[in-house]
């Protein structure tokens, strides 16, 4: 199989950072261009990431000697790629224009970005999920007046946990949930090295966050409808979203009522069972399994495990009754891996396998 060609916007940022560790050796996509602010350009990758390169694998050297474009190049970025990854740090002003920019000059952006996630006619995806949102992609085509170029957009990281858990329970009809996240220094692209301020703190406060982990999901469960998605009225969630002294992992603790409330068993062989999208399956990303419980009381354990599946599973534990609600139990996933640029990238391979990604 020959191989797209893809770069990676913002490739000196942590998130981009870990796209071109997972992307090493993928058997579909090959990095050949990365781009970043005008600090970094013109220079040698491992020169412009120096002491800012966190994680643990090392740069492959074939990259490490890729001269860094400016971001904003878009025509030399295009000519040089079938689709980007992007993952900028910019106002959202520039990142809305900057992301269009490339969709019109007919390169596919997979976005790690906020700033599309409310344009009605860009699928906000976990591919498990809402696999059949891509078919709002012809719409949004049109509106931009191009053949092959498009923006699809990944949700955000504080989500990633507990939407898949809600989602296989749907039969139930979950009408209120209670979360509250507790979020890894990652998140903000940061290191307990780099946020000393960090050390021995919690931060009730993550700007913005909250208003997306009580929105996001709705989309997320909307509809396509005449050419954009139309978001789902429920269920009704209410959302606190804290910044921990941890280095990667969301976990969110998750009460839930029911329309039809299910018993415990009936929670778990859901939960068992989940699958997700069959378009999902058996992409070189997807997890395997998806979800999985832990039946230990002090499971699941950001550092234990945080990795399953590659870090792209959602580990469950501590279900049990809630007395307010019907019941409460605890979800995790790796932020910048499930949440981040591994979500970006399984994305990605849904799009390939479905014919909208090509080489140019």
């Amino acid at each position: 199989m020959e191989k797209l060609r893809v770069g990676i916007l913002g490739a000196t940022g942590m998130v981009g950072q870990r796209f071109i560790t997972l992307l090493a050796n993928h058997p579909w996509f090959d990095v050949v261009s990365l781009g970043a602010s005008s600090r970094s350009a013109g220079k040698p990758y491992l020169e412009a990431v120096k002491e800012r390169w966190t994680m643990q694998e090392d740069i492959p050297p074939a990259l490490s000697r890729v001269i860094v474009k400016n971001a904003t190049d878009v025509d030399t970025l295009c000519e040089e790629v079938d689709f980007v990854f992007s993952a900028v740090d910019m106002p959202r002003e520039a990142i809305l224009d900057l992301e269009e920019a490339f969709a019109r000059h007919e390169t596919p952006v997979v976005s790690n970005n906020s700033a599309h996630r409310w344009t009605p006619d860009v699928p906000m995806l976990i591919p498990e999920i809402n696999a059949e949102h891509i078919e709002v992609i012809p719409a949004q085509r049109k509106r931009l007046g191009t053949t092959s170029g498009f923006i699809c957009v990944k949700p955000n990281c504080s989500i990633q946990p507990y939407v898949p858990a809600l989602h296989a329970l749907a039969d139930f009809e979950p009408e209120r949930v209670v979360v509250c996240t507790y979020q890894a220094l990652s998140g903000a692209g940061k290191t307990l090295n780099s946020w000393p301020e960090m050390a021995d703190n919690v931060i009730p406060f993550i700007g913005g966050e909250e208003e997306k982990s009580e929105r996001e999901p709705h989309k997320i469960w909307g509809k396509v409808d005449q050419g954009r998605i139309v978001s789902a009225d429920g269920p009704m969630i209410s959302a606190q979203c804290v910044r921990v002294p941890v280095s990667d992992g969301h976990m969110a603790a998750v009460s839930v009522a029911f329309n039809r409330k299910p018993t415990i068993e009936q929670i778990r062989e859901q939960w068992d069972a989940f699958v997700g999208s069959p378009r999902a399956v058996n992409l070189p990303y997807s997890a395997d399994p998806f979800l999985a419980y832990s039946d230990e009381d002090d499971r699941p354990q950001t550092r234990i495990d945080r990795d399953a599946s590659r870090g792209m599973g959602v580990t469950l534990g501590r279900l049990r009754d809630d007395p307010v609600l019907d019941y409460k139990f605890v979800a995790l996933s790796h932020n910048t891996i499930r949440g981040a640029a591994g979500g970006s990238i399984l994305m990605a391979e849904l799009l390939k396998a479905e014919g909208y990604l090509n080489a140019k």
